[in-house]
């Protein structure tokens, strides 16, 4: 018994001695060789998908296992994305979008792990491709590029002011003197014909007993050349027409001249007064007509281009919120104010109500729409930094490519495109800065892997050397 003992001891020890030799072959051996050659990524001692660029400890403490150039990676610890698609990885990118590429898998300083760019991904044109999914969570949406007439607004102020032509005065043109004024004051409404003021003037009279004279003489010949030129005389002072015709009438010359009201309209001026002296030319009434006023509104130098006469604009009284009044461009006046740098135009407005008052504030809405459709993209569709403007054209399958344009006017939540787009193409209206930045990621770290290779053949060649 004892000696089947000793030998059983024998044995077992033999097999540890074996066993010890064997682990140090196989552990510590390749450790001591290992020492001159650096690792290209640290992987988890457990098998977890989970990587590091340097050396590191997970959670019990253990240390992350080095992998060399010359070591397949373990079929138990190969990266999910690997395993899911057949197709070649090319390198892995930033998470965060730094220009960082690492040829394995690897996590950034915040755990996140590096994201795979496969073959094909990579293509020269600079397209993004996106899975349905990622479409689907960013809510990138498309819309085709359709001709449409763009609706260009533009703004200004402007003032009320009286239309000159429906304006009236009434002056004496020969010295004459107030016999009475009617009860009109300045402000109050006047029909046309309406009496005004009596008048009496030693002129007026003397033309009027002549032309009387004419008109009733029997004298043959030269009496009716005579006659015309003696009421010519009362045109010219003035005398309101239907007062000649009650002299013809009634061929009797009235000793005062009753002056009425030539329009209706509203009293702006009322100088005459009860027994006063009236020389020539001294206004005694001014009257206009507001039935249609004009607004004169100062359009900035810029938008001079898109302004023309018979354009529609929109005015609205800053008196009257909500109440807008319609009219037609009827003149540019030719002349820049060099202060404010704006060209004054005039629009006419019917203005029945009587509600626009000379020199009120407006604001003019002009409408510089052309009728000839254009091409044209939603504002939001549109990618502008400046110095750049671009669209994602969606070229299906979830490509989109990135493609510079060049714009025309803007309106209407529309601008036209004039160069870059063709008609019925499909372009990203919503969530496109998000592909945009992606294409430009993708760019910089295709430039990046460009340079890499370059970098290491020129220190080669200085180690060479």
């Amino acid at each position: 018994m004892k000696t089947l003992r000793l030998l059983t001891a024998l044995a077992l020890g033999g097999g540890l001695v074996l066993g010890a030799y064997g682990y140090l072959n196989m552990e510590f051996a390749p450790a001591a060789s290992a020492a001159d050659r650096t690792p290209l990524y640290y992987r988890d001692p457990s098998g977890g998908p989970n990587w590091s660029a340097g050396p590191r400890k997970d959670d019990r403490g253990r240390d992350y296992l080095p992998v060399y150039d010359d070591q397949a990676v373990p079929a138990q610890t190969k990266p999910q994305q690997q395993a899911v698609s057949p197709r070649k990885i090319l390198y892995y990118r930033n998470p965060m979008g730094l220009a960082d590429t690492s040829p394995m898998p690897k996590k950034d300083s915040m755990g996140m792990d590096y994201i795979p760019v496969y073959e094909g991904d990579d293509t020269d044109d600079g397209a993004v491709k996106l899975s349905p999914g990622k479409i689907q969570r960013t809510g990138v949406k498309s819309e085709p590029v359709e001709r449409r007439a763009i609706r260009v607004l533009v703004k200004a102020p402007g003032t009320i002011q009286l239309d000159e032509r429906r304006v009236s005065v009434i002056a004496m043109r020969a010295e004459s003197f107030v016999q009475k004024v009617a009860d009109v004051t300045t402000g109050a409404r006047v029909k046309a014909g309406q009496p005004l003021m009596d008048i009496y003037s030693s002129a007026v009279a003397s033309a009027a007993a002549e032309y009387l004279a004419t008109i009733t003489s029997r004298v043959v010949g030269g009496v009716e050349m005579y006659g015309r030129g003696s009421r010519q005389r009362l045109v010219n002072l003035d005398v309101p027409e239907p007062v000649i015709a009650e002299m013809e009438k009634t061929r009797v010359a009235p000793v005062t001249i009753s002056w009425s009201a030539p329009r209706d309209g509203v009293v702006l001026e009322r100088n005459a007064i009860e027994g006063m002296r009236a020389n020539p030319g001294d206004v005694l009434f001014r009257i206009a007509d507001t039935t249609v006023v004009w607004a004169l509104i100062d359009v900035a130098e810029r938008d001079l281009g898109t302004i023309a006469v018979g354009q529609s604009v929109v005015v609205r009284a800053r008196s009257f919120p909500g109440r807008t009044f319609t009219g037609k461009i009827a003149i540019l006046y030719p002349q820049v104010n060099r202060d404010t740098r704006t060209v004054r135009i005039r629009v006419e407005l019917a203005n029945p109500d009587a509600l626009l008052l000379p020199d009120m504030y407006v604001d003019a809405d002009i409408d510089t729409a052309d009728a000839t459709p254009v091409l044209a993209v939603p504002d939001s569709a549109v990618l502008d930094t400046g110095s750049r403007q671009a669209v994602l054209v969606d070229k299906g399958e979830g490509r989109f490519e990135p493609r510079e344009v060049k714009l025309g006017r803007r309106g209407g939540g529309y601008i036209e495109v004039r160069d870059g787009l063709a008609d019925g193409e499909a372009v990203v209206t919503s969530a496109n800065f998000l592909i945009d930045a992606e294409s430009n990621l993708k760019a910089a770290l295709k430039g990046f892997a460009e340079a890499a290779p370059r970098t290491v053949d020129a220190g080669a060649t200085g180690d060479r050397k």
